[in-house]
């Protein structure tokens, strides 16, 4: 906000605490939250979005089919989806996951 100054508008989603913030900073009146303006903001946030951040760091597309080949095999085997399991599980479950993948770089 110092190089750019104040916005015009602050477009946030529905959660109570940005509106505690934006009235604690002052800027409540330029807070809007309304359907489907957060939209932008969180495409960014997407899966796909953020493979295509990591792929496009390679410089050669051999190199981006190597990756993409092997990553798609491993990459279920360690995806474990946080949110349907308790923390306790979720440990065990990586920790199973950890050790055969070191099982197999061994090998």
């Amino acid at each position: 906000m110092k190089r750019y100054g104040n916005p015009e508008v602050i477009v946030t989603d529905k959660l109570r605490s940005y509106g505690a913030a934006m009235k604690e900073i002052g800027n409540a009146d330029r807070q809007e939250t309304g359907r489907h303006q957060n939209n932008r903001s969180e495409n960014s946030h997407l899966p796909i979005r953020r493979r295509e951040r990591a792929m496009s760091r390679f410089r050669r597309m051999r190199s981006l089919q190597k990756f993409a080949s092997t990553h798609s095999s491993v990459h279920n085997h360690f995806n474990l989806e946080r949110r349907l399991y308790s923390r306790s599980n979720y440990k065990a479950r990586r920790d199973a996951a950890l050790r055969e993948w070191r099982e197999l770089l061994v090998a």
